[in-house]
């Protein structure tokens, strides 16, 4: 199958250029920029009209909507052909692909847990079988490097559950300097942030076979 990796599209998503030739479509978290209703509506309007058979995506540290609100009021806005994961997953045509919004603390962002035991929580729920892992925010030292500090800023625990699971491809967003690719053992790694640091729409979508 093949499946287009997008992420922190920050309100740009009209201005994407996607191939149309893709079983599915996976976005990696930041939508909008405030997380407001109607940013999420009118993203969900595009996502929805997609053409492909797949659409999945998770929130972001931006995208209030879905901290702020229940899961029943979530799903009344979500389109039927669309899948939103948080902390859960989806099997698709036998392949297993698991999402979640969390992140270490940054700032008064949505989806915050302090690094060590509140974090680890919500990665020791990712199953041992997920071939598609997602989450917002990259791994320790991998993909997370910020620009104007040169710092490493990725989540430790994540790593470690990571090498555990040794997913076929792991999907991130958050930093967007740090968009790129990696192999991590077996793992295809991918920061698909499309937006730069200055919010700029510069970035290629990733396109990955599994």
């Amino acid at each position: 199958m093949k499946f287009i990796l997008i992420s922190d599209t920050h309100n740009c998503h009209g201005a994407l250029q996607l191939p149309e030739d893709a079983d599915g479509i996976i976005h990696a978290g930041d939508l909008s920029m405030r997380g407001k209703k109607d940013e999420i509506e009118d993203f969900l309007a595009w996502y929805s009209s997609l053409p492909y058979k797949y659409k999945i995506f998770i929130a972001g540290n931006h995208d209030f909507f879905f901290e702020n609100r229940t899961r029943e009021l979530i799903n009344e806005v979500i389109p039927a052909n669309i899948t939103y994961l948080e902390d859960e997953e989806i099997i698709i045509e036998g392949i297993k692909i698991y999402g979640s919004p969390i992140q270490p603390w940054f700032h008064n962002w949505a989806f915050n847990r302090n690094r060590g035991t509140e974090i680890k929580v919500y990665w020791d729920k990712i199953p041992l079988d997920t071939n598609i892992l997602i989450t917002h925010g990259p791994m320790y030292k991998i993909l997370d490097r910020t620009r104007y500090t040169g710092e490493f800023v990725g989540c430790q625990d994540l790593l470690e559950k990571v090498k555990e699971v040794r997913p076929d491809v792991f999907v991130c967003g958050h930093i967007h300097e740090a968009y790129g690719k990696m192999q991590m053992g077996k793992t295809k790694c991918y920061n698909a942030s499309v937006l730069d640091e200055d919010y700029k729409l510069v970035n290629e979508p990733f396109i990955i076979e599994i």
